[in-house]
């Protein structure tokens, strides 16, 4: 199963983050994702361009609204021309495959 038709499932603070095993395997499915790191937090972000902020707005609420579907909220920035989604799960302050999964459902996001 392909991870964009995974949904996410409710996460607390007692679930582990991803190993270092997994990130690996998980990142051949979102290749163009990077891992960050921010305040010892590892994250995924990417960055998303556009002809306008018209378009770069409309996919910024169209990941809103998936953010919603799945009860799972990225950090969104959106300038002229540009998205940029950054995934990670706050009730473990890392990543968890909910955040892969939402990773590759905003892909799919672009095309819609």
């Amino acid at each position: 199963m392909s991870l964009d038709s995974e949904k996410c499932e409710a996460c607390r603070g007692d679930v582990p983050e991803v190993s270092e095993d997994e990130l690996k395997e998980l990142m051949r499915e979102i290749p163009e994702w990077t891992p960050i790191t921010r305040d010892g937090v590892m994250m995924l972000q990417r960055e998303y361009e556009f002809k306008n902020f018209k378009q770069a707005l409309a996919f910024t609420n169209r990941v809103g609204e998936l953010a919603e579907q799945e009860k799972h909220h990225p950090e969104i920035t959106t300038e002229w021309g540009k998205t940029t989604v950054t995934w990670w799960t706050h009730a473990i302050d890392g990543l968890h495959r909910n955040d892969f999964i939402m990773a590759a459902k905003t892909d799919k996001a672009v095309d819609e």
